[in-house]
């Protein structure tokens, strides 16, 4: 794979990051981006410093796919403790109010985690990298303010008791996008009438990855220090894994000479609505297209190069 000048490598693909606990998500991305040594790279939603689990880090074109990733569904497991609420609603903050908890049973969790499957509204927390007149809702929660946010809609799919070791509990945690799991714990907390804060989080699927080819840091740094550069590149999955339920588009050379120069094109049995995955010479992705009122397919993302 080529080098640009002082600028490093310009490769292209997907690596599962199994993030760990105390490192931010940025942190995490430079770190992987050195290793290999990576001309670009971001990743796909931040994970907070204390949970742990799967940070998809898209590399060169790939970075044109993120925005997929964002909007894909996410999978936890966290980790919730009862009668205590913090600032931050997880356990890097500060205590607000202790509550007693020992009233709470495990049928009566099971009932309230009942009113929090479904579409819901959710008021994002001011400890959130929401933007606020320019500035992250974060930094202005540090200097003690707090600002009026507008809820959000929010779908949990599925919402699963794993364990029940009071005053702490465990959920499986399926839900859209924009979902802040620490302002789940909280409203559960509250429908429970004691207060609640995440102990600890970790996720487990974004999107079409369930977290199963996920490579620790510590394993990727091992296979840098011992030059095993081949594997580390093995790591990688393809451009088109992000994508992986999309249905597929194959383009005749003709549909994708037009295609290339901006313009939508009409192809013969293609899907009716949606979003698709570009291939040309059968198995060569080439980017994203999207389906338009009239049938025709418009190019969206398209790919320097496949790798």
């Amino acid at each position: 794979m080529g080098r640009g000048r002082n600028r490093g490598r310009n490769i292209s693909g997907v690596f599962l990051l199994d993030k760990p606990e105390g490192i931010t998500s940025n942190k995490a991305l430079q770190e992987v981006k050195f290793f290999y040594k990576a001309a670009k790279a971001g990743h796909t939603g931040s994970l907070d410093p204390l949970a742990t689990g799967l940070l998809p880090i898209c590399f060169g074109e790939a970075t044109k796919l993120s925005a997929f990733l964002l909007d894909a569904d996410k999978h936890y497991q966290v980790r919730i403790r009862l009668g205590v609420t913090t600032t931050t609603a997880d356990a890097e903050g500060e205590v607000v109010e202790e509550r007693d908890a020992s009233g709470v049973s495990e049928a009566q969790i099971r009932d309230t985690l009942a009113d929090f499957r479904g579409e819901q509204q959710q008021l994002p927390p001011m400890y959130s990298a929401i933007k606020h007149k320019g500035e992250r809702l974060y930094n202005l929660a540090r200097k003690g303010i707090e600002v009026e946010r507008e809820p959000r809609t929010i779908h949990i799919h599925a919402l699963e008791l794993l364990s029940c070791e009071l005053p702490e509990f465990e959920l499986d945690v399926h839900c859209s996008k924009g979902t802040y799991v620490r302002t789940l714990a909280e409203d559960i907390g509250k429908a429970l009438g004691c207060g609640a804060y995440v102990s600890g989080l970790r996720r487990t699927g974004v999107g079409p990855y369930d977290g199963a080819e996920m490579v620790t840091l510590a394993e990727l740094k091992e296979a840098w220090q011992e030059r095993r550069f081949d594997e580390m590149d093995q790591m990688l999955l393809p451009l088109e894994s992000a994508l992986e339920n999309w249905p597929e588009v194959v383009l005749s050379p003709d549909m994708l000479f037009y295609l290339r120069q901006g313009q939508p094109i009409l192809v013969p049995k293609a899907p009716t609505e949606g979003w698709v995955r570009l291939y040309a010479n059968g198995d060569e992705f080439i980017g994203v297209g999207q389906i338009l009122d009239d049938g025709r397919v418009a190019p969206k993302r398209m790919m320097q190069a496949a790798n």
